[in-house]
């Protein structure tokens, strides 16, 4: 189950939004260990892409030393779809089957194709499938 704060979906959203027609990529860091998503953080998708998205590596090189430095690590990793719903791609399901995907880190997408209206949807890789997880979103983290 993914618990996050409405204002860090509020943001998720609003740079999925404003990248459209390309896909919006980034992660929301938190204490190591802790499983509570805390630092939004945007990422330029270097792909440029309406349907594909890649980290900007330079940029990801620095994210990744603040997190360390911050004694942080990504709690969620999202990315927008701006034509099809909110559900792992097969290019996404290639990647989280990878031996790079963090099976820990919730893997948000964003659905932006309806202008009106938006999917928010988690999902974990378990037993080497993209299984659906509760969303649940709060106020504040108590």
């Amino acid at each position: 189950m993914l618990t996050i704060e409405r204002a860090l979906v509020d943001k998720i959203i609003a740079h999925a939004r404003a990248d459209h027609p390309d896909e919006a990529c980034g992660i929301v860091a938190g204490p190591e260990g802790s499983d509570r998503p805390t630092r939004f953080i945007s990422m330029t998708n270097a792909e440029r892409s309406p349907t594909y998205h890649n980290f900007d590596s330079t940029e990801w090189l620095q994210v990744d030393r603040e997190m360390d430095d911050n004694d942080e690590e990504m709690i969620v990793h999202y990315h927008s779809h701006t034509s099809t719903e909110a559900y792992p791609s097969r290019t996404d399901l290639g990647y989280l089957r990878s031996s790079l995907a963090d099976p820990r880190v919730h893997r948000v997408i964003v659905s932006t194709r309806d202008p009106h209206e938006v999917e928010f949807r988690s999902y974990r890789l378990v037993d080497g499938e993209a299984v659906e997880e509760e969303v649940v979103i709060v106020e504040a983290y108590e």
